[in-house]
C-alpha cells in the first residue's frame, strides 16, 4: 500500500483511539447488554458461559521450567502449549464474561488474576520459537505479539475496571516486549516473510501501537512502528498471487489474513480512511479465498498443513462480506464454536461477537468452479438432487509455505465427507519442521494420492514444480492437466502427465489419466490413493468401494493390469491423536517405458444391490 503523503504527516492527522473503534454507538454497555440478551447470539453466549463454569472449577496452570524445557529435550510442543493456551483461555473467557456480566465479581476477579498471571510470565513466546541466537527479552514470536495486542485491546475495552497500576504494567510490558525490540533489535526474520508470520507479528504490534500510542509525545514511535508494520504487510500481501489463494491452507488464511484485517481495520479507523488496505485489489482477491475452499458441508480443501474439515470465524467472514462486493457471507452452520481455536486467540473471539452482524447469513455456498492460476489449484463444488460434491487438485511446487511433497494431489468429497483425502497437518514437533519433515506421512509424498515411480517418491525443493498443460470448466465438466516429471528425482523419468476430467452429473465421476514416459523399463510403478474410509473389496467384480452411509465412491480396475494392495496406516494428527488411514496401491503388473494408466472414480448410491462379500 502506498499513502499519498509520508507516514509522519499521516500520523499527525490520526484520530484518537477509543471504544468508538469497536461500538457503532460508542456505547459498550448497550452493545454487550444486547448481545447478552439477544436470541441471535444465544448459542455463542451459552458456549462462553459453559466455558466460564468449567474454568471456575479449575486452577490456573503453571508454566514451569520443566514444561518449557521439554521441547529442547524431546522435541514435543504439546505439554507447554496446552498449559500456555489454557491460561489464554482463562484470560479471554473471563474478559468476555466481564463484558457480558459486568455485575459479576467472580468473573471480574478471575479476569484480573488471569491478567496478573500473563503479566508475570517470564516470556510470552513459545519454546519452539526461541533460540540462543537472540536473547529471550528480545524475541518476538507469533504468540508474544498476539498477547501484546490482547493486553492493549483489554486496556481499551475494560479500562474503567482495571486498577491503575495493573493497566500501567500491561502497557509497560507491551512497550518492553514488543515496541522497543521491534524498533531497536530488528530486523526480525519474519518482517519480510511472505506468509502468516509477517501478518500476525507485525499486525499485532501495529494494532497494539494504534491503541496505546495516542499522544503527541508518542508520534515518533508510532510513526516508526507503522512504517515497519506497513512494510511487513506489503511483504505478506506479496506472498499471494493475483488469484488470492493461500498455499498454506484455509486455517492459515484465517490466521494470517485475520490479523492482517484486524490491523487494517484499526488503521483505517484511526486514519479516518486515509490509510486503506481494503482499496487494494489483491486484498479483495485474498478475501474471496475462503468461499472457494468448501466442497460441501465442513469439507474444505486442505492441501498443505490444513485440516480436512473446517469451520469459519463468523466475525471475520461477515466483516469481509460487508466490506467487499463478491465476498459471500458463509452459512451460520459453519460457525466455529467458542472452543474451536485450541490456541484461544482473543482477537478473533472478540470479533466473532463484534462483527457478527456486518453481513447477513446465506443458505449455503453456491456451486461453482475456481481456477486458481498462481497456486495452480482447481476446485469444483457441484450440487444436484443427490447432494453436494467436490473435487480439488493441485500443481504448484514443493517449497510452498508449510510445504507437502504433493504435486498432483487431489481429493474427492461427497455429502460433506472425504472419500479420497489429504491428511493435512500432523502434530507439530521439532522434527516436523526439521530435517525429518518428509518422513511424516502427512507431509511426504508417501501419504498423498500420487504415484511412486520406479521406487522414487517426490522430493522437496522449489525446482520440483508442476507445469499446467490444460485447465477448463463448463457447465458439465472440469478438465485439468499438469506435467509433473520435475517433482521426482528419477533420472529415467522423462515425462509424467496427470490429467483429470470431473463430470458434474447427479452422481459425479472423475476420470484420471496418467501418462508416463521413461528412458527404459522401470522395475515398478505404483498408483497410490489415500483415504480415511476403510475400503470394501468386491473381487468378483474387481471393484473397490469407499462407503459412507448410503453413498459410495466406486473404483473399478482391470485385475489383469494391476495388483491391488490395501494397507492400514497410522499418523498423529495436529492434536497428537493417533488416526487411521488407508493407502490403496495399484501395482502395475507389466510396467513399460511408456505407459498410460486410466482409472475411474464414480459416486453411486448403495441401493444398487451391492453387498459386502
Amino acid at each position: 500500500m502506498k499513502s499519498s503523503k509520508p507516514m509522519k504527516e499521516a500520523v499527525q492527522r490520526l484520530a484518537s483511539a477509543g471504544t468508538h473503534f469497536y461500538y457503532a454507538e460508542d456505547d459498550g454497555s448497550l452493545f454487550w447488554h444486547r448481545v447478552r440478551h439477544s436470541e441471535e447470539y444465544k448459542e455463542e453466549i451459552a458456549e462462553i458461559m459453559a466455558e466460564g463454569r468449567r474454568l471456575l472449577e479449575t486452577d490456573m496452570p503453571d508454566l514451569t521450567y520443566t514444561l518449557f524445557s521439554l521441547f529442547a529435550k524431546t522435541g514435543s510442543r504439546l505439554q507447554y502449549e496446552q498449559a500456555y493456551f489454557e491460561r489464554r483461555r482463562r484470560l479471554n473467557t473471563f474478559a468476555l464474561l466481564s463484558l457480558l456480566e459486568p455485575q459479576s465479581d467472580a468473573y471480574h476477579h478471575e479476569w484480573l488474576d488471569a491478567v496478573w498471571a500473563v503479566c508475570s510470565e517470564l516470556t510470552w513466546c513459545l519454546p519452539a520459537h526461541v533460540n540462543e541466537q537472540r536473547p529471550l527479552s528480545q524475541t518476538i514470536d507469533l504468540f508474544s505479539a498476539e498477547t501484546g495486542f490482547t493486553l492493549a485491546e483489554l486496556t481499551i475495552l475494560l479500562r474503567d475496571r482495571l486498577p491503575g497500576f495493573l493497566k500501567t504494567r500491561m502497557t509497560e510490558l507491551v512497550h518492553e516486549r514488543l515496541f522497543r525490540p521491534f524498533i531497536d533489535e530488528g530486523p526480525y526474520e519474519w518482517e519480510e516473510a511472505e506468509h502468516n508470520w509477517s501478518a500476525v507479528c507485525a499486525g499485532s504490534i501495529g494494532s497494539a501501537a494504534l491503541l496505546l500510542l495516542d499522544g503527541e509525545h508518542d508520534q515518533e514511535l508510532l510513526t516508526q512502528i507503522l512504517e515497519k508494520t506497513e512494510h511487513s504487510m506489503a511483504c505478506y500481501v506479496k506472498g499471494f498471487g493475483e488469484d488470492g489463494a493461500c498455499p498454506e491452507g484455509l486455517g492459515y488464511w484465517n490466521y494470517g489474513f485475520g490479523y492482517f484485517v484486524y490491523y487494517a481495520d484499526l488503521l483505517y479507523k484511526r486514519s479516518c480512511g486515509e490509510l486503506n488496505w481494503f482499496s487494494v485489489d489483491k486484498v479483495k482477491a485474498i478475501a474471496e479465498f475462503q468461499q472457494k475452499c468448501f466442497l460441501g458441508g465442513h469439507a474444505a480443501v486442505n492441501f498443505s498443513d490444513a485440516h480436512p474439515y473446517e469451520t469459519v470465524q463468523l466475525g471475520l467472514s461477515r466483516y469481509l462480506a460487508g466490506r467487499f462486493t463478491g465476498v459471500h457471507s458463509p452459512p451460520s452452520r459453519l460457525r466455529a464454536v467458542y472452543r474451536k481455536d485450541h490456541c484461544s486467540r482473543w482477537a478473533p473471539a472478540l470479533r466473532n461477537l463484534l462483527w457478527r452482524n456486518m453481513a447477513a447469513a446465506t443458505e449455503d455456498w453456491a456451486p461453482d468452479d475456481f481456477l486458481l492460476d498462481n497456486a495452480q489449484w482447481i476446485v469444483s463444488r457441484t450440487s444436484s438432487k443427490e447432494g453436494v460434491f467436490g473435487f480439488a487438485a493441485k500443481g504448484g511446487h514443493n517449497a510452498e509455505p508449510h510445504n507437502h511433497n504433493d504435486l498432483g494431489q487431489f481429493m474427492i468429497a461427497g455429502a460433506g465427507t472425504y472419500f479420497l483425502s489429504d491428511l493435512g497437518c500432523g502434530e507439530y514437533t521439532k522434527e516436523y519442521f526439521g530435517t525429518g519433515r518428509y518422513s511424516y506421512d502427512c507431509n511426504g509424498a508417501q501419504g498423498h494420492s500420487v504415484p511412486i515411480i520406479d521406487g522414487c517418491l517426490q522430493r522437496e525443493g522449489r525446482q520440483r514444480s508442476a507445469v499446467v498443460m490444460e485447465q477448463s470448466v463448463s457447465d458439465t465438466e472440469v478438465r485439468f492437466a499438469v506435467e509433473l516429471a520435475e517433482a521426482y528425482e528419477c533420472p529415467e523419468l522423462m515425462s509424467f502427465n496427470r490429467s483429470w476430467q470431473w463430470h458434474k452429473q447427479d452422481l459425479p465421476r472423475l476420470e484420471l489419466k496418467d501418462i508416463f514416459l521413461l528412458s527404459h523399463k522401470p522395475d515398478s510403478l505404483i498408483e497410490r490413493f489415500v483415504t480415511m474410509i476403510k475400503p470394501q473389496l468386491y473381487s468378483s467384480e474387481a471393484r473397490l468401494l469407499l462407503i459412507h452411509k448410503d453413498l459410495a465412491l466406486n473404483l473399478t480396475c482391470d485385475p489383469s493390469q494391476f495388483q491391488l494392495e490395501v494397507t492400514e496406516r497410522m499418523y498423529r494428527d495436529h492434536f497428537g491423536k493417533e488416526q487411521v488411514f488407508y493407502t490403496l496401491d495399484f501395482h502395475v503388473l507389466q510396467p513399460k517405458p511408456r505407459m498410460e494408466v486410466n482409472l475411474l472414480f464414480e459416486f453411486i448410491k448403495l441401493d444398487a444391490g451391492l453387498h459386502q462379500e
